[in-house]
């Protein structure tokens, strides 16, 4: 690999203002997120993370975006996403080629009974997190 090439799974991609594309550092844990939003805050809501992650058991929490769309495309395997909207929870199972959007404001998570790989198109800003129990 040279420095024109890169791994989405290693290193997500902000889409910004301007039609820009901005290669991002690796994703170190649940704190990357915190630097992401800081360093792409100007782009308010329009600014997209593109990330790639594999999945091989339940997410243990649940997240919400409440300033836009997020799209999780399955590309390989399936997983379960769920969705609490209002007065009630939803399952969605996505298999390799299908995707589900959460819309803003709705807490999600998943259940993995197979190892999988998700792309997910997300407005980041105000992203909120709570355990699952």
């Amino acid at each position: 690999m040279d420095d024109m090439t890169h791994q989405l799974a290693k290193n997500p991609v902000h889409l910004g203002l301007g039609a820009t594309a901005e290669v991002e550092p690796a994703i170190t844990g649940m704190e990357w997120y915190a630097g992401y939003i800081e360093r792409h805050k100007t782009d308010g809501n329009e600014g997209r993370l593109v990330a790639e992650h594999t999945f091989s058991e339940p997410w243990d929490s649940w997240e919400m975006h409440p300033e836009g769309s997020e799209l999780v495309y399955c590309i390989r395997g399936e997983i379960d996403l769920i969705q609490e909207v209002p007065g009630t929870t939803r399952r969605i199972k996505l298999r390799s080629g299908e995707y589900a959007i959460n819309e803003p404001g709705v807490w999600h998570t998943a259940d993995v009974t197979e190892s999988c790989t998700v792309l997910f198109i997300t407005s980041g800003l105000g992203t909120q997190h709570r355990q699952r129990t």
